[in-house]
């Protein structure tokens, strides 16, 4: 079937009505190779890109099947779309009212999680739920048997069901819940798989999922996979460690009336960069949201969306399948974790679908430049050079100075700079993303940090090119008053008790406590078993012998001193 219009696809008038206030004249290339085929009856399971019309290739089929089956009752569920993160899921529940106010025949709900699951329950109970659009773990609990609705009954009526950007599903971690939710559906149902990737751990979704489906593979002439949209500019620009923030700032501030969207590595990145932009950049909203942010990342995406201009800092809880309307420009302030996702990543927060220009940006280290090629060689990506804006103000000597006056500040620059360490050290391209490659010392300073952090990865690492403020870190205080009452005690606690002095919390001491009898008795049964019967006292001189050799090896005391402890009538001259 040759389908180059909607209308060729003789679809129901409400169907047809919603579609022309969308404003999609043409089919894509995905939606003309699927729809048809999900009208037939089989099931899909669709590769195509970000961006290419995947969430019409479902929805016009599954609101055309639903009609079909009319009339469904008030708690019949007639359709179920999976989605991997909140923001994805609101996004498509908003399209499907889109369709609902010209096919009134049915209700919709977002299950997302942020509500309790009662108030969800009691939602669906007042007005229905003929479609249900949900993230994976909220629609698991309710199919709880122990709830006063029972969603395993109201599934029975279930004609379709569409798990959206499934290989985001499944790298998120939700391959059990999927399995879960898909032991309480009916067998007999039209299943829609899409995604941008195929792997193995989909293959195995299809098998379990789907009855004989259609594989659909829609790419693009002459290259491995298309990668985005033919309206997107792509940038790269070169930025020494040092000088990254502050010709971010620069280049943001330059933008300040456009809407514009940095991805970071890590949810401490996204804390840390968001409270000393929101100090930097006045009169511009900045907003952050990571997954971290369970309860309210939904209500900050849409009010994102409803801003003229703005910059929203996120990871990549926002990478794959969320549309923002009139975003200019992306920015990718730390090197993408993943090669192949960076532009499924970048075109879809742009306007490109409506003719706009839009405009993707990744800021790279001199040690990062090969990367460039390596995009261009391998996914047919081409990256144009944009130099640094020509005033540069250094805005470190303020950060530090704030960091210097709010310890909030000074913590999350402490714990940005590891979690963006570790984000090195575990890249998925380690032969291009080296950390022995790294300059410690620019890098500390491009993070404004008043000092470095102790952890594995820099031991016996001392940087010539940074130096630590002369601060006692320790008077460093909090803004919020309550908080910093709570420090002082803390400290107090500390100085009265210096075996204390590394600021061990009472449930860590508990549980240490409670770790050290558990090793006792276990030591005591295996003795026991043996034939031996140790007294208490004879178990914690074990132990302190176990805790030396353990120092000794750590090389935390000498030679000397080990050999002084297990000396012949040590125990005798300390008793």
């Amino acid at each position: 079937m040759d389908v180059k219009t909607w209308k060729d696809l003789n679809l129901s008038p409400g169907v047809l009505a919603a579609i022309e206030d969308l404003g999609f004249e043409s089919l894509t290339p995905v939606q003309a190779a699927c729809i048809p085929l999900f009208l037939s009856k089989k099931d899909v399971a669709v590769e195509a890109v970000t961006g290419s019309g995947k969430t019409l290739a479902f929805l016009v089929p599954m609101f055309e099947i639903l009609l079909k089956y009319t009339p469904f009752k008030k708690l019949d569920v007639g359709a179920i779309i999976i989605s991997p993160t909140r923001e994805l899921a609101a996004q498509t529940a908003e399209i499907v009212d889109l369709f609902l106010k010209h096919i009134p025949e049915f209700t919709s709900i977002l299950l997302i999680g942020g509500e309790s699951v009662n108030s969800d329950i009691s939602n669906i109970l007042e007005n229905g739920a003929n479609i249900i659009i949900a993230t994976p773990g909220r629609l698991a609990d309710l199919f709880n048997p122990k709830h006063n609705l029972k969603l395993t009954a109201c599934v029975k009526a279930l004609e379709v069901l569409v798990l959206d950007e499934a290989d985001k599903l499944l790298d998120m971690g939700f391959e059990k819940t999927i399995n879960t939710i898909l032991g309480y559906l009916p067998k007999q149902r039209q299943t829609g798989l899409f995604s941008a990737t195929q792997t193995k751990e989909m293959e195995d979704l299809i098998r379990a999922g789907m009855r004989n489906p259609v594989c659909i593979s829609v790419k693009e002439k002459g290259s491995i996979m298309q990668k985005m949209p033919t309206t997107l500019s792509n940038f790269y620009m070169i930025c020494e460690a040092d000088k990254k923030l502050s010709i971010l700032i620069s280049f943001l501030k330059s933008k300040a009336c456009l809407k514009s969207i940095v991805f970071f590595s890590t949810c401490a990145a996204v804390d840390y960069f968001s409270c000393i932009l929101k100090e930097l950049i006045k009169h511009v909203p900045v907003i952050s949201i990571h997954g971290k942010m369970k309860k309210k990342r939904h209500k900050i995406f849409s009010a994102f969306k409803e801003h003229e201009s703005g910059i929203l800092l996120c990871t990549d809880v926002m990478a794959r399948g969320v549309d923002i309307p009139d975003v200019h420009w992306v920015v990718q302030f730390d090197p993408p974790s993943s090669a192949s996702e960076i532009y499924l990543k970048d075109c879809k927060k742009l306007p490109t679908r409506i003719g706009k220009i839009g405009n993707a940006l990744v800021l790279l280290q001199p040690n990062e430049e090969t990367f460039v090629n390596f995009l261009d060689v391998n996914q047919k990506v081409q990256l144009q050079s944009l130099k640094a804006p020509e005033v540069v103000i250094d805005v470190t000597p303020k950060v530090k100075k704030l960091a210097s006056k709010n310890r909030e500040i000074y913590e999350k620059g402490l714990r940005a700079f590891v979690s963006f360490i570790r984000f090195y050290t575990k890249h998925e391209c380690n032969l291009l993303f080296r950390i022995k490659d790294l300059d410690i010392g620019k890098l500390a300073n491009g993070y404004a940090l008043l000092k470095l952090p102790k952890m594995p990865e820099l031991k016996n690492k001392i940087p010539p090119n940074f130096k630590a403020m002369d601060l006692k870190f320790d008077d460093i205080p909090y803004l919020d008053k309550h908080r910093e009452k709570q420090r002082q005690v803390q400290l107090k606690e500390i100085r009265e008790n210096p075996k204390n002095r590394k600021g061990m919390s009472k449930k860590k001491e508990e549980w240490l406590k409670m770790k050290r009898q558990k090793e006792k008795k276990l030591l005591a049964k295996k003795r026991k078993r043996k034939g031996f019967e140790y007294s208490e006292q004879d178990l914690e001189e074990l132990e302190r012998d176990a805790r030396l050799v353990k120092k000794f090896k750590k090389g935390k005391i000498s030679k000397e001193e080990f050999d002084a402890e297990f000396a012949p009538g040590s125990d005798e001259d300390n008793s």
